[in-house]
C-alpha cells in the first residue's frame, strides 16, 4: 500500500506521516529531504543550484543512499551522511531551485517509485500523488495559512539554535510557495483525488487521527 501526503512546507506534513508511519508499521519516506541532500552537496561542491549544466554533471557520479536510525531517517551522498545538515535555513530555497531541474527529478523519482514499489509506504513531498504515485492507494494534500506555516518553522529552527526572524521566514516560505507552485516540471498541485486538509487549527494528534480514518476504515 501507498499513501502520498503533499503540500507546501510548514504544513506539518513530515511530522503527520512519520507518525502515521509508526502507526501503521509502514516506511516513511521524506522526499524534500532528498532534494535538500542534493542541494547540500551541489553548495558544499562550489556549484551553484540554478547552474542546470553543472548541476546535471553532478547527477553522473551521485549516489544517495536512505535507511532509518533511531526512527529517524538518514540520506547520504557519496558515503557522506548529510542528515545533520540539510535543515538549516539556507538549504530550503536552495532545495526548491534544484528541483526544478527536470534531471534531478527524475533521477529521484526513480529511487522514490522503487522503495514505493517494494514496501508499505508513506511518503510525504510537493509532488508525490501528482507525478511520483499518482495511482497511490490514499492521497493527501495538507496546507496552512503562511503565517501559521512561518511560526512553526521559526520554533521549529530556534530549537536547533537558528534564531531566525519570522518576517524572513514568512518571506521565503511565501517565495518558495510560488517557486514550487509555477515551475514547469512537476510542480506543487493539490493531486486528483486528494483529500486536503488544512492544519491552520488543528493538532498534529487531530491531523494523524483523520487521516487514519480514511486509511483504517
Amino acid at each position: 500500500m501507498n499513501i502520498t501526503i503533499d503540500g507546501p512546507g510548514g504544513s506539518g506534513k513530515s511530522t503527520v506521516a512519520k507518525l502515521i508511519a509508526k502507526k501503521l508499521s509502514f516506511s516513511y519516506l521524506d522526499t524534500g529531504a532528498m532534494y535538500r541532500a542534493i542541494a547540500y552537496y551541489a553548495l558544499k561542491k562550489g556549484v551553484s543550484v540554478e547552474d542546470e549544466a553543472k548541476v546535471i554533471a553532478l547527477l553522473e557520479n551521485l549516489d544517495m543512499k536512505l535507511w532509518e536510525e533511531n526512527g529517524i531517517q538518514q540520506v547520504s551522498v557519496n558515503g557522506e551522511n548529510v542528515t545533520p545538515y540539510i535543515r538549516e535555513h539556507n538549504i530550503s530555497m536552495a532545495a526548491s531551485t534544484i528541483s526544478k531541474i527536470p534531471a534531478v527529478r527524475i533521477k529521484l523519482v526513480e529511487l522514490q517509485r522503487k522503495i514505493a514499489s517494494i514496501t508499505d509506504c508513506i511518503m510525504d513531498g510537493r509532488d508525490c500523488g501528482s507525478f511520483v504515485l499518482p495511482d497511490a492507494d490514499y492521497k493527501f494534500y495538507m496546507t496552512a495559512s503562511s503565517d501559521v506555516r512561518a511560526e512553526r518553522r521559526r520554533k521549529e529552527l530556534a530549537l536547533k539554535g537558528e534564531e531566525i526572524p519570522f518576517d524572513e521566514i514568512k518571506k521565503d516560505i511565501e517565495a518558495r510557495d510560488k517557486q514550487d507552485m509555477t515551475r514547469k516540471f512537476a510542480p506543487l498541485v493539490i493531486p486528483e483525488k486528494a483529500v486536503v486538509i488544512d492544519t491552520s487549527d488543528m493538532t498534529i494528534e487531530q491531523v494523524v487521527d483523520l487521516i487514519c480514518q480514511y486509511v483504517c476504515r
